[in-house]
Protein backbone atom coordinates (compact mmCIF):
# COMPACT_ATOMS: atom_id res chain seq x y z
CA UNK A 1 0.00 0.00 0.00
CA UNK A 2 2.48 2.19 1.12
CA UNK A 3 4.26 1.62 -2.43
CA UNK A 4 1.31 2.12 -4.11
CA UNK A 5 0.88 5.60 -2.49
CA UNK A 6 4.42 6.64 -3.78
CA UNK A 7 4.21 5.60 -6.89
CA UNK A 8 0.66 7.77 -7.03
CA UNK A 9 2.97 10.70 -5.78
CA UNK A 10 5.42 10.55 -8.06
CA UNK A 11 3.62 10.46 -11.09
CA UNK A 12 1.81 13.19 -9.93
CA UNK A 13 4.75 15.06 -9.12
CA UNK A 14 6.01 14.58 -12.72
CA UNK A 15 2.76 15.39 -14.52
CA UNK A 16 3.23 18.33 -12.45
CA UNK A 17 6.26 19.40 -13.58
CA UNK A 18 5.73 18.53 -16.97
CA UNK A 19 2.85 20.86 -17.37
CA UNK A 20 4.77 23.56 -15.91
CA UNK A 21 7.55 23.42 -18.51
CA UNK A 22 5.03 23.35 -21.23
CA UNK A 23 5.73 26.62 -22.71
CA UNK A 24 4.41 26.00 -25.96
CA UNK A 25 7.50 26.32 -27.88
CA UNK A 26 6.20 23.14 -29.79
CA UNK A 27 3.27 24.64 -31.06
CA UNK A 28 3.12 26.84 -34.43
CA UNK A 29 1.78 30.31 -33.11
CA UNK A 30 0.21 33.47 -35.17
CA UNK A 31 0.16 36.87 -35.24
CA UNK A 32 -2.30 38.45 -36.69
CA UNK A 33 -1.41 42.63 -37.39
CA UNK A 34 -2.44 45.59 -38.61
CA UNK A 35 -0.06 48.85 -39.54
CA UNK A 36 -0.93 52.22 -40.45
CA UNK A 37 0.58 55.63 -40.84
CA UNK A 38 -1.83 58.86 -41.09
CA UNK A 39 -0.69 61.58 -42.45
CA UNK A 40 -1.97 64.92 -41.10
CA UNK A 41 0.34 67.15 -42.73
CA UNK A 42 3.54 67.39 -44.90
CA UNK A 43 5.89 66.71 -41.03
CA UNK A 44 3.29 64.97 -39.28
CA UNK A 45 1.66 61.60 -38.99
CA UNK A 46 -0.08 59.30 -36.54
CA UNK A 47 0.88 55.35 -36.26
CA UNK A 48 -1.79 53.60 -35.12
CA UNK A 49 -1.08 49.51 -34.64
CA UNK A 50 -3.31 46.72 -33.49
CA UNK A 51 -1.45 42.61 -33.17
CA UNK A 52 -2.91 39.91 -31.68
CA UNK A 53 -0.66 37.21 -30.82
CA UNK A 54 -2.11 33.40 -30.16
CA UNK A 55 0.49 30.31 -29.10
CA UNK A 56 -1.32 28.30 -31.43
CA UNK A 57 -2.50 28.55 -34.55
CA UNK A 58 -5.58 31.36 -34.38
CA UNK A 59 -6.46 30.07 -30.96
CA UNK A 60 -4.80 30.02 -27.45
CA UNK A 61 -4.51 33.95 -26.45
CA UNK A 62 -1.18 35.11 -26.04
CA UNK A 63 -1.11 39.11 -26.35
CA UNK A 64 -3.22 41.90 -27.60
CA UNK A 65 -1.24 44.74 -28.53
CA UNK A 66 -2.29 48.23 -29.04
CA UNK A 67 0.14 51.21 -30.12
CA UNK A 68 -0.20 55.09 -31.56
CA UNK A 69 2.75 57.22 -32.01
CA UNK A 70 3.00 60.77 -33.22
CA UNK A 71 5.28 61.00 -36.04
CA UNK A 72 7.64 63.84 -37.27
CA UNK A 73 9.06 63.78 -40.96
CA UNK A 74 11.99 65.08 -41.02
CA UNK A 75 12.49 63.95 -44.69
CA UNK A 76 11.12 60.66 -46.70
CA UNK A 77 13.61 58.82 -44.89
CA UNK A 78 14.27 60.15 -41.54
CA UNK A 79 11.03 59.63 -39.19
CA UNK A 80 11.30 60.40 -35.18
CA UNK A 81 8.35 58.88 -33.06
CA UNK A 82 6.63 59.38 -29.63
CA UNK A 83 4.37 56.98 -28.81
CA UNK A 84 2.20 55.29 -26.27
CA UNK A 85 1.04 51.30 -25.88
CA UNK A 86 -1.54 49.49 -24.03
CA UNK A 87 0.04 45.44 -23.86
CA UNK A 88 -2.34 42.51 -22.32
CA UNK A 89 -0.22 39.11 -21.81
CA UNK A 90 -0.99 35.58 -21.35
CA UNK A 91 2.27 34.32 -20.14
CA UNK A 92 1.15 30.75 -19.47
CA UNK A 93 0.71 27.99 -21.90
CA UNK A 94 -1.88 26.17 -21.23
CA UNK A 95 -3.36 28.66 -19.24
CA UNK A 96 -4.72 27.77 -15.78
CA UNK A 97 -8.19 28.50 -15.02
CA UNK A 98 -8.99 31.37 -13.34
CA UNK A 99 -5.43 32.94 -14.17
CA UNK A 100 -5.72 36.79 -14.83
CA UNK A 101 -3.31 38.40 -17.17
CA UNK A 102 -0.54 40.90 -16.77
CA UNK A 103 -1.17 44.16 -18.30
CA UNK A 104 1.64 46.70 -19.64
CA UNK A 105 1.25 50.68 -20.16
CA UNK A 106 4.60 51.43 -22.45
CA UNK A 107 5.70 55.12 -23.49
CA UNK A 108 8.26 54.55 -26.28
CA UNK A 109 10.78 56.98 -28.50
CA UNK A 110 11.82 55.74 -31.73
CA UNK A 111 14.17 57.13 -34.67
CA UNK A 112 13.77 55.41 -38.47
CA UNK A 113 16.42 55.69 -40.91
CA UNK A 114 16.06 54.06 -44.81
CA UNK A 115 18.04 54.09 -47.69
CA UNK A 116 18.98 52.10 -50.58
CA UNK A 117 21.50 50.25 -52.52
CA UNK A 118 21.18 49.34 -55.97
CA UNK A 119 17.21 47.54 -55.68
CA UNK A 120 17.63 46.73 -52.23
CA UNK A 121 15.73 48.94 -49.14
CA UNK A 122 17.14 49.37 -45.82
CA UNK A 123 15.19 50.54 -42.88
CA UNK A 124 16.55 51.24 -39.37
CA UNK A 125 14.46 51.79 -36.38
CA UNK A 126 16.15 52.93 -32.86
CA UNK A 127 13.74 52.49 -30.13
CA UNK A 128 13.63 53.05 -26.38
CA UNK A 129 11.09 52.04 -23.80
CA UNK A 130 9.47 52.47 -20.41
CA UNK A 131 7.35 49.97 -19.55
CA UNK A 132 5.35 50.05 -16.48
CA UNK A 133 3.86 46.71 -15.95
CA UNK A 134 1.16 45.39 -13.56
CA UNK A 135 1.68 41.19 -13.02
CA UNK A 136 -1.25 39.81 -10.65
CA UNK A 137 1.14 37.93 -8.82
CA UNK A 138 4.18 39.73 -8.65
CA UNK A 139 2.54 43.55 -8.81
CA UNK A 140 4.04 46.85 -10.50
CA UNK A 141 7.13 47.43 -11.64
CA UNK A 142 8.60 49.45 -13.86
CA UNK A 143 11.39 48.33 -16.28
CA UNK A 144 13.47 50.20 -19.52
CA UNK A 145 14.72 48.65 -22.73
CA UNK A 146 16.15 49.87 -26.33
CA UNK A 147 15.43 47.84 -29.34
CA UNK A 148 17.33 47.67 -32.49
CA UNK A 149 15.75 46.57 -36.19
CA UNK A 150 16.87 46.13 -39.39
CA UNK A 151 14.63 45.62 -42.32
CA UNK A 152 16.02 44.21 -45.58
CA UNK A 153 13.11 44.79 -48.89
CA UNK A 154 13.96 43.62 -52.43
CA UNK A 155 11.24 44.57 -55.04
CA UNK A 156 10.43 41.32 -57.34
CA UNK A 157 8.04 43.54 -59.59
CA UNK A 158 5.78 46.32 -58.71
CA UNK A 159 3.71 44.51 -56.81
CA UNK A 160 5.45 41.49 -55.19
CA UNK A 161 8.29 41.78 -52.85
CA UNK A 162 10.49 40.09 -50.52
CA UNK A 163 11.60 41.35 -46.87
CA UNK A 164 13.40 40.30 -43.70
CA UNK A 165 14.10 41.67 -40.32
CA UNK A 166 16.06 41.54 -37.48
CA UNK A 167 15.37 42.65 -34.24
CA UNK A 168 17.33 42.36 -30.72
CA UNK A 169 15.86 43.74 -27.41
CA UNK A 170 18.66 45.03 -24.90
CA UNK A 171 17.46 45.51 -21.16
CA UNK A 172 18.83 48.44 -19.08
CA UNK A 173 18.52 46.11 -16.55
CA UNK A 174 19.24 42.52 -15.69
CA UNK A 175 18.92 40.63 -17.24
CA UNK A 176 20.67 42.46 -20.18
CA UNK A 177 19.42 40.19 -23.06
CA UNK A 178 15.78 40.24 -23.75
CA UNK A 179 14.72 38.88 -26.76
CA UNK A 180 15.76 38.64 -30.68
CA UNK A 181 13.36 38.05 -33.54
CA UNK A 182 14.48 37.15 -37.11
CA UNK A 183 11.50 37.48 -39.99
CA UNK A 184 11.06 36.63 -43.40
CA UNK A 185 8.25 37.30 -45.79
CA UNK A 186 6.35 37.44 -49.37
CA UNK A 187 5.01 40.77 -49.61
CA UNK A 188 1.95 42.45 -51.94
CA UNK A 189 1.30 45.67 -52.75
CA UNK A 190 -2.00 46.43 -53.89
CA UNK A 191 -1.88 50.01 -54.23
CA UNK A 192 0.37 52.36 -53.00
CA UNK A 193 -0.65 52.35 -49.61
CA UNK A 194 -2.03 49.02 -49.18
CA UNK A 195 -0.49 45.84 -48.73
CA UNK A 196 0.14 42.42 -47.21
CA UNK A 197 3.10 40.40 -46.00
CA UNK A 198 2.85 36.69 -44.95
CA UNK A 199 5.60 35.01 -43.47
CA UNK A 200 7.25 33.16 -40.80
CA UNK A 201 9.03 34.68 -37.29
CA UNK A 202 11.42 33.03 -34.88
CA UNK A 203 11.08 34.44 -31.49
CA UNK A 204 14.20 33.49 -29.25
CA UNK A 205 14.25 34.25 -25.51
CA UNK A 206 16.77 33.15 -22.93
CA UNK A 207 16.22 29.46 -23.34
CA UNK A 208 13.16 29.59 -25.08
CA UNK A 209 12.30 29.80 -29.08
CA UNK A 210 9.39 30.04 -30.34
CA UNK A 211 7.36 29.80 -34.20
CA UNK A 212 5.46 32.40 -35.62
CA UNK A 213 3.43 32.45 -38.71
CA UNK A 214 2.42 35.90 -39.03
CA UNK A 215 -0.28 37.82 -41.74
CA UNK A 216 0.37 41.24 -41.58
CA UNK A 217 -1.71 44.14 -43.33
CA UNK A 218 -0.27 48.04 -43.87
CA UNK A 219 -2.86 50.91 -44.57
CA UNK A 220 -1.97 54.02 -45.01
CA UNK A 221 -4.03 57.09 -45.22
CA UNK A 222 -3.18 60.71 -46.28
CA UNK A 223 -5.75 63.16 -44.57
CA UNK A 224 -3.87 66.33 -46.30
CA UNK A 225 -5.95 65.93 -49.67
CA UNK A 226 -9.25 66.12 -47.63
CA UNK A 227 -7.93 69.44 -45.89
CA UNK A 228 -7.04 71.01 -49.11
CA UNK A 229 -10.11 70.05 -50.88
CA UNK A 230 -12.45 71.34 -47.66
CA UNK A 231 -10.32 74.76 -48.07
CA UNK A 232 -11.09 75.16 -51.35
CA UNK A 233 -14.41 74.44 -51.35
Amino acid sequence: MKFRNYLTLTVLFLTICTSAQDTGEDELGFWAMYFGTNRITDELSIHTEIQHRSYEFASNFNQLLLRTGLNYHFTDNAIATIGYGYIETDPTFPEPDGEENSTENRIFQQFILKNKIGKFQFSHRYRLEQRFLENPVTGSSTEHRGRYFLRITYPIDNNWFLTAYEEVFINLQEPIFGQNRLYGAVGYKFTKNVSTQVGYLKNHFTGKNFDRFQIGIWWNTDLRKKAEDSSAN
